[in-house]
C-alpha cells in the first residue's frame, strides 16, 4: 500500500495489486499498514451503497461532534465524483472542497472527521463500501444542499436527469448552518 495526498489531509491509499493468469489479488485493508502511512482511526462499522443508476447523487452529509466521522471509502463496482468540503474552522482550508474521481482500482480515500462527504455516481450498477469510526446517530446527522452557491461544485451530472433523495434536496445551504457547525 502507498498513499498519494488529494487535498490537505484528504488521502488516496493505492492497493498492491498482484495479477497473473487467474486475474487479480488484492488487500483490501490491513489496519497495521494503514497505521504505517498514518491512518490511526479506529474504524467500527462497515457501509454500502448500491445505485442503479449513473447520475445518482448521495450527500452533502456529515456528523456533528460527539458523533463526527473519518472515512475511508471504496468502489467496489463502478466509478463516482467523489467531493469533500473542510468544515474545520481552525483549518487553512476551512469552507473550500475539492473532488476526486474514485474507481475499484484506486483503493481507498480517507477523509478526516470535520468534512462533509458526497458523490455522484458516473455509472450503473455502482457500488460504494465505505468504514467509519463512530457510529451513525441520527440527531447528529447534518448536511448541506448539494448545489450551494456557497461552494460551486462543479458536479459531472445532467440536473434534468439527476437522481437523488428527497431527504438529500432538502438539506439546508451552508449559510443556514454555518454558525452551528463546529469541529
Amino acid at each position: 500500500m502507498r498513499k498519494k495526498v488529494i487535498f490537505n489531509d484528504v488521502i488516496n491509499i493505492l492497493p498492491d495489486i498482484i495479477e497473473d493468469n487467474r486475474g487479480s489479488f488484492t488487500e483490501v485493508y490491513n489496519k497495521k499498514k494503514m497505521a504505517e502511512l498514518g491512518i490511526l482511526d479506529d474504524f467500527i462499522q462497515d457501509n454500502s451503497s448500491f445505485s442503479i443508476y449513473s447520475n445518482t447523487l448521495r450527500g452533502i452529509h456529515f456528523q456533528i461532534n460527539p458523533y463526527a466521522q473519518s472515512k475511508l471509502i471504496k468502489v467496489d463496482k463502478g466509478k463516482i465524483f467523489d467531493v469533500f468540503i473542510d468544515l474545520r474552522r481552525n483549518s487553512s482550508n476551512f469552507e473550500t472542497h475539492s473532488s476526486y474521481v474514485l474507481t475499484p482500482k484506486d483503493g481507498w480515500l480517507y477523509i478526516p472527521r470535520g468534512y462533509a462527504h458526497g458523490f455522484c455516481t458516473l455509472e450503473n450498477d455502482t457500488k460504494v463500501i465505505y468504514k467509519v469510526d463512530n457510529y451513525y446517530n441520527k440527531e447528529f446527522e447534518q448536511g448541506l444542499k448539494w448545489d450551494d452557491p456557497f461552494f460551486e461544485i462543479n458536479w459531472p451530472v445532467d440536473k434534468k436527469r439527476l437522481i437523488i433523495s428527497e431527504k438529500d434536496l432538502n438539506l439546508p445551504f451552508w449559510d443556514e448552518i454555518r454558525e452551528k457547525i463546529d469541529f
